[in-house]
């Protein structure tokens, strides 16, 4: 078996909009190196001032040297039938891949990461990055930062974890099925393998143990496995999966759980690469409030977070139409309801649909009194019920909470007469969550498709 010990040089940290500024490979045989090949390329575009300060090429450097396409079709033939190998191989092989694709080569490589195998067949030592790791081991590294420099170090390091596999490490990890390739450099395969194959929820850590990412699934060794498939060069992919170091779990009885466990958890910890959750939030609200006059409002507003409301909406439109619903029923104020922006009287008044609220016509008192049967009646339209469904055993059921329209909490039980009750003794047992729209209409739409699991209260 031939190996391809490879090392390079770039304009970024991702392949989708960074050049390639230098490259070395070593074909290695398993006991030797028997080939190197080393060049710089011009990426035909700007090198940033930290990368020259970081590896000492600068744009002179590159002005007579060959553009990645000259030179792809031999980097091509020495790849292509060895095993990729590479410290933190899965950078490489994204920038070599995705620049081969575009000069028209698809590279398809069995790939070695140095840092996996090194924490496997080397564990215990403080760091596991290139420079540290050889100072630890003794390695000579010349030209530090130089693709060169760092390939020959590499392939050192490489002949130290042939040496040591005395189990097959190294055969096992080039197995199909292995799937240690893919894997980011500093999680351990042993904690994917940890992980059940039910609903709930993953944490994934960085090398402190921020939590950087919450994840739901239906399975969740499954989902946590398709997160480190493929080779996208966008920046964010890498940066995601080079600080995965650590990853926990939450299991949950169902799916619908654990999508609400991951909701509040994005909200309660803010992780940096969750991004759709953490923007999500109903955009309006109605209000009730007392004017100057005694008259109480109502009113369709912009969420405030602090702001009790008596019902949300997901757009403007929405909250107007439902509004025009109780004036038209409760026979309110448009005005007064800020549904008409008029200086004068509202044209409700005028066409007999407003008793005169909005020009003193009609008393505080009766006025007040249509409006708090509204407010009762809107309060009384918010459903109270629990969702019971299965539990994280055989022996154990779950149980979701809503009540007057608000997610209360969820909780998991084995007594089947639970519910038999009523409500205040199931809630004593439920671990309580915020209610936001994305939870409740979450809860609403699984209560629609199924029926049979609802239990009104």
């Amino acid at each position: 078996m031939l190996y391809a010990i490879v090392d390079i040089e770039t304009t970024g940290g991702h392949a989708s909009a960074n050049g390639i500024t230098e490259v070395a490979i070593n074909i290695h045989d398993g006991e030797r190196i028997v080939e190197r090949f080393t060049t710089l390329i011009n990426p035909k575009q700007e090198i940033p001032v930290y990368i020259t300060a970081l590896t000492g090429i600068d744009k002179s450097m590159l002005h007579n040297a060959p553009t990645f396409d000259e030179v792809a079709p031999q980097i091509y033939q020495l790849l292509s039938d060895k095993v990729f190998v590479a410290h933190n191989v899965n950078f490489d092989y994204s920038f070599i891949k995705y620049h081969l694709s575009a000069a028209g080569f698809d590279l398809q490589c069995k790939k070695l990461c140095t840092v996996r195998l090194s924490r496997k067949l080397l564990p215990g030592k403080a760091s596991y990055s290139l420079g540290k790791l050889c100072t630890a081991l003794k390695i000579p590294i010349e030209n530090r930062h130089r693709a060169a420099g760092d390939a020959d170090a590499t392939s050192i390091l490489f002949d130290m974890l042939l040496a040591n596999d005395g189990e097959g490490i190294i055969a096992e990890m080039l197995k199909k099925t292995s799937k240690e390739q893919v894997l980011p450099p500093h999680l351990d395969k042993k904690k994917i393998l940890s992980l059940p194959n039910q609903p709930g929820v993953y944490y994934f850590k960085d090398k402190k143990g921020k939590i950087i990412y919450v994840g739901k699934a239906k399975e969740i060794q499954k989902r946590v496995t398709s997160h480190f498939t493929g080779n996208k060069p966008n920046k964010q992919r890498q940066d995601f999966l080079r600080d995965i170091y650590d990853i926990d779990h939450v299991v949950c009885g169902t799916e619908l759980m654990a999508l609400i466990l991951e909701a509040s958890e994005i909200k309660r910890l803010w992780p940096e690469n969750n991004r759709a959750l953490k923007r999500y939030e109903h955009k309006y609200d109605l209000y009730v409030f007392e004017d100057q006059n005694g008259y109480l409002r109502l009113a369709i507003d912009k969420h405030k977070k602090n702001n009790k409301a008596l019902q949300s909406f997901n757009n403007l439109l929405e909250g107007y139409n439902f509004l025009n619903r109780l004036i038209d029923h409760y026979q309110l104020c448009a005005k007064l309801c800020y549904l008409q922006k008029t200086t004068t009287k509202c044209t409700a008044h005028e066409n007999g649909q407003c008793f005169g609220a909005c020009s003193g016509i009609e008393t505080v008192a009766i006025y007040n009194k249509r409006i708090n049967t509204a407010l009762s009646e809107i309060e009384n339209l918010q459903p109270s019920f629990a969702l019971v469904d299965d539990g994280r055993k055989e022996d154990e059921l779950s149980c979701l909470v809503v009540e007057k329209g608000k997610f209360y909490g969820m909780g998991y039980f084995t007594d089947k007469n639970y519910l038999q009750d009523g409500l205040n003794p199931v809630k004593e047992n439920l671990s309580i969550y915020s209610s936001n729209n994305y939870i409740l209409n979450l809860i609403l739409n699984h209560a629609e498709q199924h029926p049979q699991k609802l239990y009104k209260l």
